[in-house]
């Protein structure tokens, strides 16, 4: 859905190559049926199939997976953005829509440790909008671009309230990589939080991402990163922001999901020993109502990108609060909150198989 064109602050040529989403936008026609899983009740919710299929083909579309732009699964209590059953994009509650549902959405806002008051916040990725809702309402000094390169689900903007574009707000249809590379206003947090069906957007891999975003970013801006989907594109992520950010990472791990936040810093590591995080911890908490002691107590567990190989005779850890590897003790699975972890898989390891638990 390409609106009309309009300028976007700090980005080089936009006015042709980009498209900035216009206040007001054209409606388009969405077709409701009962959720096709039992296990997933609700109501499904998708754009009219531009081949003229009816609902009951639709609907068998949805459940094989077979479907091929994203929907909306909603209950009485919650409305989601969905690619397929197993790939949902955002949660939303009906009756506190700004809000951070997803707990992985929570912990993205840790870089207000680093960065409590940022000039200008990039986000790659724009989903159902979670995180660019929260910033809008709790961060009003703070100008917001959130970039998509997918227009059904810029079109879907409406359905979970995301704020209209204005002096502070501006959602742009692009691929993230390329706006980034044209992007000259310096940014201070780089929000990337780009998926599709199965993971990690490859563009991001294909490119110099990682490096044109350590430019972008003022001299102690930060990037932040969720990891999340098909695994085997981790590696590749992780290795290229460490080639542009060195040894000034932190990780942290979700302990009931497959994700892992990958926090890169464009100046020096910050020394989160550091008392003074522990007070900013409680004053964030005490505003925004999110544990961010807690997740400072994880970010200072220190998990290592690439851990020594482990010998293969050594039995398998599975952690029953979450997903883990191998043959030492993972990040998902800490016994002690200062026991080193390991985020990347070895090629001499098997992958444990995935687990089910609360968040910790």
């Amino acid at each position: 859905m390409k609106g009309a064109t309009a300028s976007v602050p700090g980005v080089v040529g936009c006015e042709s190559a980009y498209s900035s989403v216009p206040m007001k936008r054209r409606s388009r026609n969405l077709v409701s049926f009962d959720s096709p899983w039992f296990f997933d009740q609700g109501t499904v919710r998708v754009f009219e199939p531009a081949d003229g299929a009816d609902r009951e083909e639709t609907s068998r579309r949805v459940r094989n997976g077979q479907h091929k732009t994203p929907f909306m699964l909603e209950t009485a209590s919650e409305r989601q953005l969905l690619f397929t059953r197993a790939s949902v994009q955002t949660t939303m509650s009906i009756d506190a829509p700004d809000a951070l549902v997803t707990p992985y959405t929570r912990k993205m806002m840790s870089f207000l440790l680093f960065a409590p008051e940022p000039r200008h916040i990039a986000m790659i990725g724009l989903g159902g909008g979670s995180i660019a809702k929260f910033c809008y309402r709790n961060l009003p000094g703070t100008s917001l671009t959130a970039v998509e390169i997918d227009a059904d689900v810029i079109a879907l903007r409406d359905e979970f309230l995301l704020p209209v574009d204005d002096d502070r707000f501006h959602v742009v249809h692009a691929d993230g990589a390329s706006f980034v590379a044209s992007l000259q206003e310096p940014v201070d947090v780089m929000l990337v939080d780009a998926f599709d069906a199965d993971g990690i957007a490859p563009s991001l891999a294909t490119s110099n991402f990682y490096g044109d975003a350590g430019a972008r970013l003022v001299d102690d801006g930060m990037l932040v990163m969720n990891l999340s989907g098909e695994r085997s594109r981790y590696p590749t992520h992780l290795r290229r922001l460490r080639r542009t950010f060195g040894d000034r990472l932190l990780l942290l791990p979700l302990a009931a999901s497959d994700n892992v936040l990958a926090f890169a810093f464009k100046g020096d590591l910050p020394d989160i020993a550091s008392t003074a995080f522990d007070r900013c911890a409680a004053q964030l908490q005490a505003r925004l109502q999110l544990e961010f002691p807690q997740y400072l107590q994880r970010l200072r567990q220190r998990h290592d990108l690439f851990p020594p190989p482990v010998p293969r005779d050594s039995p398998l850890v599975i952690s029953g609060k979450g997903p883990g590897w191998g043959r030492q003790k993972s990040a998902f699975a800490q016994e002690s909150p200062d026991a080193p972890s390991s985020i990347l898989p070895r090629d001499d390891r098997r992958k444990c198989p995935k687990g089910t638990g609360e968040e910790v």
